[in-house]
């Protein structure tokens, strides 16, 4: 390993490593423009030069082109490289306007930072100032070409990063400028890192415009919720309201980014419809005054009735203490054990999913950008966790290849191979791609349930001659692969998928390649929701018993079936037929205008909380502010109104597990939530306060169960007496806007998301003799559902794809994964 003395001080670096590197290891901030950590070196700026003193290279060089080597000697305050770099300075600035006082980048620009510490400060040029015309780039970038120092990080991050090619580098020479060829709407989810990967303020926060600057915000670390990568954020609030979330650099779960919808899905959480104040059966209460009524409700019905006449729900977006407490709730007061998922199949494939999470299988998206091969089966990366998929390109651009088995018109940023598969043909894909990536030497070092499962999977029958060799292919790419990683999701693919990816992960292990899991849940605490939940134990039980009468009360904890299941009208009658429905909930949804009795709940900028992700990384998230109405909101855009009331911070809606303890005593104090905890999983007993775990989290292994390898379940999936040849199978699936809970109260990603559509394979399309662009009725049980179609050739034939999106009532079709007749489907007629 190559050693050199930076400004007097050695330092030992891996080859490879650049100068500008090894002396930040240092702490040693060589200035610069169009270097980033993650996009590598240009040398584009000229802003790195530093001098070699010593060494295989002399004179003035940039230190982000120059490799460490031995023996060299570099100096960064030599008056040569000063000078130089203080002339670069003086070049850029003879153009750059001077509107700090106006440009959002003012206090955390580096250009600003670099021109102040460079001594620059007096412009000698007197011609006239380059100018350029800004363009319209959506409602989350504000452009502003003119303070453009044409570093081309944009360019690089966006089109070699990210794989989107709608902006880009124009005009040549002196009339270079970075934009896209005509206004409009940018196509990248990732484009809001432009805000951070541009050195000065050509692109600028739009939605935060004008808000504040930086010094202005209170701004702590904290957890993205909009899926179930846990990404690491920072948290911008000024007067009591989130206006801003920024990056925060992780390098095992988001690397330097995040995705728009992580970016911009706050405002949920300052939306004016935003519960906070108490009801009870319609009428304003304290807070207090309803966890009271809430009490003697909830004791008289179990006098009545008994305990188990109440029942209990939460979700994948609770903290693990909401979770945990809620759960430890229906223990000690005997009621019927929480349920987190719409239906038992679910809540398998997510509890199998987390239990073949080992350790030494799980890997970071760090990892998978490393990776030699992705098979990806039951998974739509870029609109189930974009990030993954912007993970997955870096792999690609470093030679990996990707496999991608699943029945939707999966679409991502880089070129892959899809092998589009029915929901039901999911694990026989897999299971003969097994058969072609493993060898019987393999499977019997496996150990001797490895060695029966290889001989009982299917070697492909039923699999078209097509997809067969495309199969085959990808095995004997996967036999020599050293770094594999097999993504799996847990939306559309059946319970035992996630088994045999894992299987298939283990077998590989045996191989001596380094494989890896990487699986998606549905939702931000889904593993914490799987760890807690009993076998089988979901939504369709709580409805199952509210009809036959045995179920009295119901306690919602931060969910909102109405919205996420899929009978509507089935679950509304069994609500109205509750004698007590009690929510608690920081979002203004269909579940909480229902309720009897009301607790606004605080969200996790106020509360904060712990969450495991997808990888059983435990991570915790700080209170970013003590909540309270925005300013905007009380005061009507004045000072607000001097008095104590509810709006205040501090006053408003509490955490939910304080609460939820509330319910069973009102004198338990709200911090005994870490023994309520510890009565139900025992490993949060041993695990450090919030206020001292790590930056990165920690591993949570307690849900982990090796003895779950291997498991022969091919009888269940082989079994194909559900599906109907004059059927079409409706499945209802994620997208990247317009779909997650809490992001679908963003107004400025509402005017990106697409809208609402109906997806078929032309073969079936032909069938039903409908076009790309038809208006088509769906015809089902709860009713018939109009929406446009598309038609496309790169999905499973004999399916109908349709999203949950906010503006599309697909909760008529009354069951996800139903199969409906085909002449149920047809042309919708004018009204």
């Amino acid at each position: 390993m190559p050693k050199l003395i930076i400004d007097h001080r050695e330092i030992e670096v891996a080859p490879g490593t650049k100068v500008i590197e090894a002396a930040e290891r240092l702490g040693i901030m060589i200035p610069r423009f169009c270097y980033h950590p993650a996009l590598g070196s240009v040398g584009a700026c000229r802003m790195c030069a530093v001098q070699f003193l010593e060494g295989p290279v002399k004179g003035v060089q940039m230190s982000c082109m120059v490799e460490a080597q031995d023996g060299m000697v570099v100096s960064t305050t030599d008056e040569e490289a000063v000078d130089f770099r203080r002339q670069v300075i003086e070049w850029l600035m003879v153009n750059h306007p001077h509107d700090c006082p106006v440009c959002d980048e003012g206090g955390h620009c580096l250009l600003q930072d670099m021109t102040i510490s460079g001594g620059h400060g007096i412009r000698k040029f007197p011609g006239p100032k380059r100018t350029y015309p800004d363009q319209y780039l959506g409602p989350l970038l504000q452009h502003e070409m003119n303070r453009c120092i044409h570093c081309y990080r944009c360019v690089r991050f966006y089109q070699q990063y990210c794989g989107y090619l709608d902006l880009g580098v124009m005009g040549s020479a002196d009339r270079t400028w970075f934009g896209r060829f005509e206004d409009g709407i940018l196509q990248s989810p990732f484009s809001g890192n432009l805000t951070e990967i541009c050195p000065t303020g050509v692109y600028t926060d739009k939605p935060s415009r004008f808000f504040g600057r930086r010094w202005d915000y209170q701004r702590s670390p904290s957890i993205c919720l909009n899926c179930s990568l846990g990404c690491h954020t920072v948290a911008g609030v000024r007067y009591r309201e989130i206006k801003r979330i920024e990056t925060r650099v992780s390098a095992t779960v988001n690397g330097h980014f995040i995705c728009d919808r992580g970016r911009y899905g706050f405002f949920y959480a300052s939306d004016p419809s935003r519960p906070r104040q108490a009801m009870v059966d319609g009428r304003r209460v304290s807070t207090a005054d309803a966890l009271e009524t809430a009490r003697k409700r909830l004791a008289d019905i179990g006098r009545q009735a008994g305990p188990g006449a109440i029942a209990t729900a939460g979700s994948a977006r609770c903290s693990l203490q909401t979770q945990a407490v809620l759960k430890a709730l229906c223990r000690r007061q005997a009621w019927q054990a929480p349920v987190f998922f719409a239906d038992p199949s679910r809540t398998e494939a997510v509890k199998t999913a987390c239990a073949r999470l080992e350790p030494e299988l799980a890997v970071s998206l760090h990892e998978v950008e490393k990776a030699d091969f992705i098979l990806a089966v039951g998974a739509d990366p870029l609109n189930e966790a974009p990030m993954l998929a912007l993970a997955m390109r870096q792999a690609r651009r470093n030679g990996a290849g990707i496999l991608v088995i699943d029945p939707r018109p999966v679409t991502l940023p880089f070129e892959f191979d899809h092998l589009p598969a029915t929901p039901a043909d999911l694990p026989l894909y897999l299971a003969a791609l097994i058969r072609r990536a493993v060898d019987r030497d393999t499977a019997n070092r496996a150990g001797t349930a490895a060695s029966h499962l290889y001989d009982v999977l299917p070697a492909g029958d039923g699999i078209s001659a097509e997809h067969a060799d495309r199969i085959s292919s990808a095995g004997k790419t996967l036999r020599h692969c050293r770094r594999p990683v097999i993504v799996c999701g847990s939306d559309v693919a059946m319970p035992q998928v996630a088994g045999l990816a894992a299987d298939l992960a283990v077998y590989l292990q045996t191989a001596r390649q380094k494989a890896g899991l990487f699986v998606l849940l549905p939702g931000p605490n889904a593993f914490g929701a799987a760890m807690l939940s009993e076998a089988g134990r979901s939504w369709q039980q709580v409805i199952e018993g509210i009809e036959n009468g045995t179920i009295k009360a119901l306690v919602v904890a931060e969910s909102d079936p109405l919205q996420e299941l899929a009978d509507r009208r089935r679950l509304e009658q069994a609500l109205n037929n509750l004698d007590l429905l009690i929510v608690l909930d920081y979002i203004d949804s269909p579940t909480t205008q229902k309720a009897h009795i009301l607790l606004p709940s605080a969200t996790i900028f106020e509360a904060g909380g712990l969450f495991i992700n997808q990888q059983a990384r435990l991570q915790a998230a700080a209170p970013a502010f003590a909540g309270g109405q925005p300013i905007s909101q009380s005061g009507g855009g004045d000072h607000p109104a001097r008095n104590y009331a509810a709006g205040i911070p501090g006053a408003g809606p509490q955490p939910a597990w304080e609460m939820i303890v509330a319910l069973a005593d009102k004198n338990t104090r709200p911090m005994d939530d870490r023994i309520w905890q510890a009565a139900v999983t025992a490993e949060i007993a041993g695990l450090p306060p919030l206020d001292d775990l790590a930056d990165e989290g920690l591993r949570f292994e307690a849900a982990a169960d090796a003895g779950r390898r291997f498991k022969d379940e091919v009888a269940s999936w082989l079994d194909k007496s559900g599906r109907q040849n004059d059927s079409l199978q409706v499945i209802v699936v994620d997208w990247t806007f317009g779909t997650e809970a809490l992001s679908a109260y963003s107004s400025c990603l509402q005017k990106i998301e697409a809208p609402p559509c109906a997806l078929m394979h032309v073969t079936d399309a032909n069938d039903l003799k409908l076009s790309d662009g038809d208006l088509i009725e769906i015809k089902a049980g709860g009713g018939s559902l109009q929406l446009p179609l598309r038609v496309v050739d790169n999905m499973s034939a004999g399916i109908v794809v349709i999203p949950r999106h906010r503006k599309l009532q697909w909760q008529l079709l009354e069951a996800e994964g139903a199969f409906i007749r085909k002449d149920l489907i047809g042309k919708a007629t004018a009204a």
